[in-house]
């Protein structure tokens, strides 16, 4: 707008602009974006306080249903993803890694290997991998599982998801190494002296991101120059592993971003762009593919991180809430990728999904007496960032320990939320929109139960309200989910119900059946025949309520997984009158 005022020799203020098109109302002139871009990019960027953005009531697009412009493109198979880069002179690679986190490759019968049909290079990346670089990907796996590969032991060869658990359990008790996140009056105290007083200990297992694109990565690296074909969830990342693998500055470095084939905090990791640079970097001037096969791709994840969490409260005589303690036992994503973050345990806390300057915020409820504590638990499994990240693990534990206090309370567990959330006005509302929409007040369907949770992550306030049923014999079928949520101002609503749908499907599976178990050090689950997803058959009814209330903007795709789980979860409670601790369900026995 300073740039067309110049150019138009008028003052700034007499200029209105509309479709790309300013004008200049009083003579008629107009002028347009790429007429004055060049000039405008030669002025000293303005002060944002000077700024005043559109009010939306003024909106034309933003705030419309708008539909996408790659859907026919997915749909018919012509849309581009990382895995289909196709290169002049290409080799590919097939890749194992250590099936220990912390081994090391002792020996391979490389002489075998290298005399088999297409079979071009046999090449170690680091010290804990060994890939086959073929003419095709499946000569180059074929190479791979001939290789006879052998490791160096280590004392992580005896890990079991037993010993883990052990591990877990150590931190629910422990005096050192513990970060208080929030605390408000003296939660011990109140609970000790309370009228009644109930404890929930429950477990979440690591669970894999099983993108439907396994990793990939195309690389070419030459003596001053390194270019990266890739998916990545970050750019800087994928360049800085780029430059870190090939000893080249960043200058000398390309990386070349393609869509997703799903990603769910899995592609921000660059453990997978490094290996791809390592293999490149050994064969100059060639391109190479790297894909991780299915088995590999389960078997070197960044796993969501195994957790256990000890929910105490205490109860007056009233049945009302005076004090809450919340004691997680977990890795620390942070602590692996980003260890100098770490500072005063800040960031660990902050990154479990709690707010350091106040875990009410997140919560919703006012607590006269509480704390929330982290006993750092690292295993020699790398954690990483999964969709929601730990906004998912301490939803479901305080909304579900929600209900056994409103049962222990002898009241409803709307009734029982409501009365601590006057403080908290938008928690309260999105809570108020699925209890209505799904007829909290009225009697549910024959053999229909419901279960309702809150929560705030990324910005958002998010609720869910569930109808599920539960058979005599203990199965479960999801019938209804009603979400709903408050992410300040909505730019496309279509987009907002759809990132809703997919979160739901990625939270109930994780809920229901997924789980990564250790044994000698590995992980057991390899494929989809041990680790199932979220099929349509099981799928609910979805009906969301998208309630922007305005002056702020939150996130949408991460939110309202972290609602779906406990809504479920407590409409089972309610239908067979046992709380469930222990994830996933598979696990359990909903028999009554």
């Amino acid at each position: 707008m300073r740039a067309a005022a110049e150019q138009l020799k008028v003052p700034v203020a007499e200029l209105t602009v509309s479709n790309g098109v300013i004008t200049h109302a009083k003579s008629g002139r107009t002028t347009t974006y790429r007429k004055v871009a060049a000039a405008a990019a030669e002025l000293p960027t303005p002060d944002m306080k000077d700024i005043k953005l559109k009010d939306p009531k003024d909106w034309k697009v933003a705030g419309k249903p708008a539909k996408r412009l790659d859907t026919m493109d997915k749909l018919t198979g012509k849309q581009l993803y990382a895995v289909d880069v196709t290169l002049p002179g290409m080799l590919s690679a097939s890749i194992m890694d250590a099936p220990v986190y912390g081994a090391k490759v002792r020996s391979y019968d490389e002489a075998k290997v290298k005399a088999m049909p297409g079979v071009r290079h046999v090449v170690k990346a680091g010290d804990t991998a060994v890939v086959v670089v073929a003419d095709t990907w499946w000569q180059a796996n074929q190479g791979l599982k001939a290789l006879d590969i052998k490791w160096e032991e280590g004392p992580n060869d005896k890990v079991s998801s037993e010993s883990v658990m052990a591990f877990l359990k150590e931190g629910l008790d422990a005096k050192d190494g513990v970060f208080v996140g929030n605390q408000v009056g003296d939660a011990n105290s109140a609970i000790s002296g309370a009228a009644k007083k109930l404890e929930a200990v429950y477990y979440s297992p690591y669970q894999n991101h099983a993108c439907m694109e396994p990793m990939n990565c195309v690389a070419k690296v030459t003596a001053d120059k390194c270019e990266v074909w890739v998916a990545t969830q970050n750019g800087d990342g994928s360049l800085a592993a780029a430059a870190g693998a090939s000893g080249l500055p960043p200058a000398k470095c390309e990386v070349y971003k393609y869509h997703l084939g799903g990603g769910f905090g899995r592609r921000g990791m660059q453990d997978y762009v490094t290996r791809a640079v390592q293999v490149a970097k050994q064969i100059p001037g060639v391109p190479v593919k790297l894909i991780w096969s299915r088995e590999e791709d389960m078997r070197q994840g960044r796993f969501r991180p195994v957790g256990l969490c000890k929910m105490s409260a205490g109860l007056d005589d009233k049945g009302d809430l005076v004090g809450l303690s919340m004691r997680i036992a977990a890795p620390s994503i942070l602590a692996y990728a980003a260890p100098s973050r770490l500072e005063n345990g800040k960031d660990f806390i902050a990154f479990q999904g709690l707010n350091p300057q106040g875990a009410e915020g997140q919560f919703g409820y006012t607590v006269p007496n509480l704390l929330i504590e982290h006993a750092m638990r690292n295993t020699h499994v790398p954690p990483g960032f999964w969709r929601g990240v730990n906004t998912n693990q301490n939803a479901i534990w305080l909304e579900c320990f929600m209900d056994e206090l409103a049962k222990a309370a002898g009241k409803d567990p709307l009734e029982f939320r409501r009365k601590m959330m006057a403080k908290h006005p938008k928690h309260l509302a999105v809570l108020n929109a699925v209890a209505d929409k799904i007829g909290w007040g009225t009697p549910p369907p024959a053999g229909v139960t419901r279960g309702i949770a809150q929560f705030m992550g990324y910005g958002s306030y998010v609720a869910c309200a569930a109808e599920v049923r539960v058979s005599d014999r203990g199965r479960l079928k999801i019938d209804r989910l009603v979400l709903s949520t408050d992410c300040g101002h909505v730019v496309n609503p279509d987009q907002v119900v759809a990132q809703i749908e997919g979160s739901v499907a990625y939270g109930l599976g994780a809920a229901l059946y997924q789980e990564c178990t250790l044994k000698d050090g590995r992980v057991v689950e390899e494929n989809f025949d041990t680790y199932p997803m979220m099929l349509m058959e099981a799928f609910p009814k979805i009906e969301t309520v998208v309630m922007p209330s305005g002056g702020f903007w939150g996130g949408v795709g991460e939110p309202t997984i972290c609602v779906a789980a406990p809504a479920v979860l407590n409409a089972i409670y309610a239908a067979t009158g046992k709380p469930i601790h222990t994830l996933p369900l598979k696990n359990v026995s909903l028999r009554t």
